[in-house]
């Protein structure tokens, strides 16, 4: 089997990352198309002596690492540059979130994390505790829930709850995630993809957001169809069955860039 053909089955995945990462499907398909191309040109390079998930991501991370922002243009005055800078060094997800990101999100072990991030594995348990902690610390939100499945609307309301966050309410069609939404504004929308009448949670989504920005995580038990990298798909995205840990994480990633949103 080709590298190509091993690393195919993961690229939807390091795309669900890399989104997460940057809080941006462009910024993180953006960095997965580099570290692909990086692959291509040096092969050699790619790390075989690593299960090829754990080498496509390590190669991701170098990319992440080594990338540097794109440059103000010299025509904007010298505080602006500096402004400018500063906002988008605060939009970079520290070490101890993507040591989140890696082991709630993407499931790697705490030792596959450390490789992935190049600290000692005794390191990773206590970036995730800053981690953690730091969420304690995030703005509270309130939470739209559409979702048809009631055991798993009170799941993730328990969660959302557990969090500090407020619910605004739970929709289960389209018309009525729109409905709620506009009643009541949330500052945050978790959304199932297939809904009860066989509405789609992505229309709703898009209606709601052709009245005002909100930050949103897709909830699917077919993440693949949602992170082809081929047409606008969603920034955040969890995989069902979910973990409580991997929900937490994302919602704190999507607030952590709706707190911290600067112009491009």
């Amino acid at each position: 089997m080709s590298l190509g053909q091993q690393l195919a089955p993961h690229l939807p995945f390091l795309r669900r990352y890399g989104r997460a990462l940057t809080g941006s499907q462009a910024q993180g398909d953006r960095y997965v198309r580099a570290t692909l191309e990086a692959i291509v040109a040096a092969p050699d390079q790619f790390p075989r002596d690593v299960d090829p998930r754990l080498g496509l991501y390590r190669t991701f991370q170098a990319i992440w690492n080594s990338a540097n922002f794109d440059e103000v243009e010299s025509t904007e005055p010298a505080e602006e540059q500096e402004a400018v800078a500063r906002a988008r060094l605060s939009r970079m997800t520290p070490l101890s979130r993507q040591a989140l990101l890696l082991t709630a999100m993407e499931g790697f072990t705490p030792e596959d994390a450390a490789y992935l991030i190049e600290v000692d594995s005794s390191e990773v348990d206590s970036l995730v505790a800053e981690a953690l902690a730091e969420i304690e610390k995030q703005t509270r939100a309130r939470v739209l829930i559409i979702e048809d499945e009631p055991i798993i609307a009170m799941d993730i309301e328990s969660i959302v709850r557990d969090l500090g966050h407020e619910v605004t309410g739970v929709a289960v069609t389209r018309d009525e995630a729109v409905a709620l939404a506009m009643e009541d504004r949330p500052g945050l929308v978790l959304a199932d993809i297939q809904l009860a009448d066989d509405s789609s949670g992505i229309d709703a989504v898009k209606d709601i957001l052709a009245e005002f920005n909100v930050p949103v995580i897709f909830i699917t038990a077919f993440p693949e169809r949602l992170l082809t990298g081929e047409r606008p798909e969603p920034t955040f995205l969890i995989t069902k069955p979910f973990q409580r840990s991997t929900v937490k994480a994302a919602i704190s990633q999507a607030l952590f860039f709706d707190e911290t949103t600067v112009p491009a």
